[in-house]
């Protein structure tokens, strides 16, 4: 009797624990999306005569980017990076405050001035190339 009471309260005791939530972060209700998980980068410059930006960017797996980039109209000009759109999974962009939720992105183009933001979470590690006809820039996710 007093194995079967024992086991009984190991049953028990195995199922109140199993009823507990399970937290696998300190990320609140939103998880990924949350505030305390963002972070904003530098805007890229899309343009004929200056770079990309200063410095390669370095990312966080898991974190919350939004990243804007800037047409200064010198020239058409596409933003392609296939590797690295296929490494983060992109939340939105928005252009002229118009939210586009896309499913997957190789390059975008601009004809003319402009701004484009992308919100999106790092995946997948490692160094990818984002680039235009005049310049690129390394973009490591860790």
């Amino acid at each position: 009797m007093t194995h079967l009471l024992r086991t009984y309260a190991a049953a028990v005791a195995a199922l109140v624990g199993l009823s507990a939530p399970v937290l696998a972060h300190d990320l609140g209700f939103a998880g990924l999306l949350s505030r305390n998980n963002s972070e904003d980068l530098p805007p890229l410059t899309i343009s004929a005569e200056k770079p990309l930006a200063d410095a390669p960017l370095v990312l966080k797996s898991g974190t919350y980017y939004e990243i804007e980039l800037i047409s200064d109209g010198s020239a058409e000009l596409s933003v392609s990076g296939p590797g690295f759109f296929r490494a983060i999974w992109i939340d939105e962009v928005v252009i002229n405050d118009l939210e586009v939720r896309p499913y997957g992105i190789d390059s975008f183009e601009f004809d003319d001035e402009g701004v484009l933001e992308i919100s999106f979470v790092a995946i997948k590690p490692g160094t990818y190339t984002l680039q235009t006809q005049a310049s690129s820039i390394q973009v490591t996710i860790q």
